[in-house]
């Protein structure tokens, strides 16, 4: 991580879910080098130290708090960890959440179960939990989402309907935020290199019996996006959204994709 050198989010508090690895990891990271006091949530502790050593080490300030989201007390049990420690809540940044891929009737009921729990529940419960001080300090909030929300797929149901959820409880909350000065937004990654997408590429490869080189080219062509996107890229769209460059943004679904959704 460069040293902390932008304040653009001086004096700000940030909550990030799903802070231990990949977009979530890269979106804590940049919050702290832009001068945000970070809140890393995640299950697993050895990997959320390893990014709050990252952001201390240049100089950043963040607190790594180790929950399970999925879980009806943790929302509440983190906000009030994060008032304890910061004192108040300026952002949140729901991007915890993972749903299991595969074949509709092969899919079992805890995994629609796990992952309705986990992505959906624990943001909504997360914001039910902050509202009162993310109104008290004109907060914002970013629900990271997917594409799978706008463009369903087979092997992709769990994800797919989850994520249109998400971009409906965004829209919806957006307008409650109008009323009490809270910013909402939701992002949709299209393909993100990030552990999850290398296991998928892996198992493309060895499925054409090609390189990863190629199975990931091949992933581009035939979904006729510009590139596979890095964590980064993400991460400054979030860093943009709760600046204050950004606040005339409201109630938006951002697709930053590559161009993977074709629908209007």
């Amino acid at each position: 991580m460069k040293a902390i050198s932008v304040t653009r989010l001086a004096d700000k508090v940030a909550i990030v879910t799903g802070a231990s690895r990949g977009i979530g990891s890269a979106i804590a990271t940049n919050l702290a080098r832009n001068g945000a006091k970070v809140v890393l949530v995640a299950r697993d502790t050895r990997k959320l130290n390893e990014v709050l050593s990252k952001i201390q080490d240049a100089g950043g300030e963040a607190l790594a708090h180790t929950a399970d989201l999925s879980r009806i007390e943790t929302p509440p049990e983190l906000v009030i960890a994060t008032i304890a420690h910061f004192g108040a809540i300026d952002i949140v940044v729901n991007n915890a959440g993972s749903t299991k891929r595969g074949a509709f009737l092969e899919l079992r009921e805890e995994d629609w179960q796990a992952g309705y729990a986990l992505k959906l529940f624990g943001a909504v419960r997360l914001v039910r939990a902050a509202w009162v001080h993310l109104r008290a300090r004109s907060g914002s909030i970013v629900n990271i989402a997917g594409v799978g929300g706008r463009t369903p797929g087979a092997e992709f149901t769990i994800g797919g309907s989850v994520n249109a959820a998400m971009l409906s409880f965004t829209k919806a909350i957006a307008d409650l935020g109008i009323d009490d000065g809270v910013q909402v937004n939701a992002i949709n990654p299209g393909f993100v290199r990030t552990g999850r997408f290398t296991k998928r590429v892996e198992t493309a490869a060895a499925e054409l019996d090609v390189t990863i080189r190629e199975a990931e080219e091949a992933m581009i062509k035939d979904s006729k996006v510009s590139r596979i996107g890095e964590p980064e890229d993400i991460a400054h769209l979030v860093t943009f959204l709760v600046s204050a460059e950004g606040r005339f943004l409201h109630g938006s679904l951002i697709d930053m994709d590559g161009g993977q959704t074709k629908t209007i």
